[in-house]
């Protein structure tokens, strides 16, 4: 075991998907490699990790880990007939005032929603209109839970910020892993300013999917946006963010996680991150801990 980097990368990539129970396919498991390599090397390798690596129906995972392809098979089905859903009411948010890119995340952008039907968003929105953005985007979210849908916009960003501050694993995943449905051009510019992911994932080829390649406004987008873009609309959107960021003080679990500022909504309060980097450890740590039994035996 860990005979070779490319043997470790293998093992670091499925244990990160064993996290959400997501095996992966060949492609995807090159995709998602730590390291730069061809795809054709891959079976090879795997042939001689057979005491730590399964494969069962075109899906590798960690040796004993062969419930969880059925697990993705029936969270792959629940997912399509989510996604024509989710990628309608992206297009809708992305004509909203002072919305200027959408993008569908989480389990969701992978097919492997196990939630009902919430579905996860990332906004980047107008300079200087952040929370105006968000307060539409939640009103049109009264709308869709009247189908029995909700929409997350867990992260908002304005557009002058596409740098993301944090370079680690998950933020590599999840900027990676998104659909673009809106804004193509913004997305376009938010990848550029991120360049650092593929350091994470050098394989990675960036989702896309069938979306207009400009932001340009349309009309009635235009006209909501006109008494909002002045001074008005900056007294607005000053009262909109200090109301928020007060009442979510209030709540617990704040961390690096949870960002309010006039440039960032990130409202994660159930730490996404840390949790996911917590399992991981462990699931390595439990792997180092075979490796060393094995040296003994």
């Amino acid at each position: 075991m860990f005979n070779g980097t490319l043997e470790r990368a293998i093992l670091e990539t499925l244990a990160y998907s064993d996290v959400f129970e997501y095996p992966l396919r060949l492609d995807e498991l090159h995709r998602y490699l730590p390291l730069q390599a061809k795809i054709g090397s891959l079976p090879q390798t795997i042939e001689l990790l057979h005491d730590q690596v399964g494969e069962k129906d075109g899906y590798y995972f960690l040796a004993g880990r062969d419930a969880i392809v059925e697990i993705r098979k029936h969270r792959e089905a629940c997912s399509q007939k989510l996604l024509q859903h989710a990628l309608r009411y992206g297009k809708i948010l992305g004509a909203l005032p002072f919305i200027r890119m959408v993008a569908l995340t989480g389990s969701l952008a992978v097919m492997n929603s196990s939630n009902g039907a919430d579905f996860d968003y990332m906004l980047v929105a107008a300079s200087g209109r952040v929370w105006t953005a968000r307060a539409f985007a939640l009103l049109f979210n009264r709308i869709t839970r009247l189908f029995g849908h909700t929409l997350c916009p867990n992260l908002i960003i304005s557009e002058n910020v596409l740098k993301w501050p944090r370079h680690d694993l998950y933020s590599a995943r999840e900027l990676c892993q998104m659909i673009p449905v809106s804004g193509l051009d913004v997305y376009q510019k938010l990848m550029q300013a991120n360049e650092w992911v593929r350091g994470f994932l050098p394989n990675a080829i960036v989702q896309s999917s069938e979306i207009s390649k400009t932001s340009k406004k349309r009309l009635w987008q235009k006209f909501l946006e006109f008494p909002l873009s002045g001074k008005l609309g900056g007294r607005i959107e000053n009262w909109e963010m200090k109301r928020k960021i007060a009442r979510f003080m209030q709540q617990d679990g704040f961390s690096d996680e949870t960002i309010f500022s006039a440039d960032m909504c990130q409202g994660n309060f159930d730490h996404h991150r840390d949790s996911t980097q917590r399992m991981l450890e462990e699931k390595l740590n439990g792997l180092l801990v075979d490796e060393l039994k094995m040296d003994v035996i």
